[in-house]
């Protein structure tokens, strides 16, 4: 047991944890981040040659350069930069030690935190764990089959196979656009009538190009409807298909952990975007003291925040903490 209180106990060791570290630190508050996996962990289990949409500086956190001689960073530049700007602020950072339970002390009005090694004390509580852990279901016959992949790595392990690729947003059409340059029979199945306008503009040429010539196949308007371990039925418009198959790559998207913001105490509606409720000012929830950052604020609205535009929530949080304080 950690009998420090921490004036603030950061759950999520992402960019924006990280930033809220760096903000807690410049404002001469007491801080701990907790990471279930390794630094920056949704970064890590990116595939291994994203390149970001960002540009370099739209990425930099805590006032330190991100240089790059690509006019994109890519992942491996990102995952250096980030461990180095940790290094740089000596960050009070516990990897690889996951939250398991939050509750405040009536009394003292403290948050009690207990992980899967200790327990920790703090007058505020930041929640920044993103989206990234837990994918979209299909709830179809064979999604639980082991060549079915919500997540996509390295295209070698592709080739010469029969995969098919759910989804037209950036993940996607990068997985099919390079495990069929590996060789791999690519297949694409689309819940909608196009291609998300939202592709990277660099790439949206090459996926154009790729279905107009036949090399990639596509079905729009079309969803899996069955999975076996070798085929796929694919449910069109008009018809059922049925195609030999040696791997899904079922990358239709991830949510943030609605049972953990619930467990925690934070409201989150059950309708629509599902969007955790918090003061957009303040960043502070119906939970007095506890707070949100990053991409977790926008709920189902996975593409509503990104570290650019979300790395504002570190200075805001920490407004209203020493506003707090100097009026208590």
């Amino acid at each position: 047991m950690d009998n420090k209180v921490y004036d603030v106990l950061i759950i999520g060791g992402g960019p924006i944890g990280l930033a809220c570290g760096i903000a807690a630190k410049a404002n001469h508050l007491s801080h701990l981040i907790v990471e279930k996996g390794c630094l920056v962990n949704s970064l890590y289990n990116y595939p291994i040659n994203m390149t970001f949409f960002s540009s370099a500086e739209k990425l930099e956190i805590g006032g330190i350069p991100f240089v790059t001689t690509n006019p994109k960073p890519k992942r491996a530049e990102a995952l250096e930069y980030y461990r180095r700007v940790e290094d740089k602020y000596d960050l009070n950072t516990h990897l690889f030690e996951e939250v398991q339970h939050v509750n405040k002390d009536p009394e003292t009005t403290l948050f009690i935190v207990v992980t899967n090694r200790a327990t920790y004390y703090a007058r505020h509580v930041i929640v920044a764990t993103g989206f990234y852990d837990i994918p979209m279901q299909m709830n179809i016959p064979g999604e639980d089959l082991p060549k079915v992949r919500h997540y996509y790595d390295d295209p070698h392990y592709y080739a010469k196979q029969n995969v098919v690729v759910i989804g037209a947003s950036n993940s996607s059409i990068d997985a099919a656009l390079e495990t069929y340059r590996k060789g791999a029979n690519v297949t694409l199945v689309i819940r909608r009538s196009e291609i998300s306008s939202r592709v990277k503009y660099w790439v949206r040429p090459d996926i154009d190009n790729r279905l107009a010539a036949g090399e990639i196949q596509v079905y729009y308007e079309s969803c899996l409807s069955e999975i076996t371990p070798r085929t796929v039925k694919i449910k069109t418009a008009t018809k059922e298909v049925e195609l030999e198959n040696d791997f899904v790559l079922a990358l239709t998207g991830y949510r943030p952990n609605f049972s953990f913001l619930e467990h925690v105490g934070v409201h989150v509606p059950t309708t629509d975007a599902r969007i955790p409720l918090h003061n957009e000012t303040t960043m502070e929830t119906n939970v007095a003291g506890l707070y949100l950052a990053g991409v977790v604020c926008g709920g189902l609205n996975t593409h509503l925040w990104f570290i650019e535009n979300s790395r504002v929530h570190a200075n805001l949080i920490m407004q209203d903490i020493l506003k707090k304080s100097a009026n208590s």
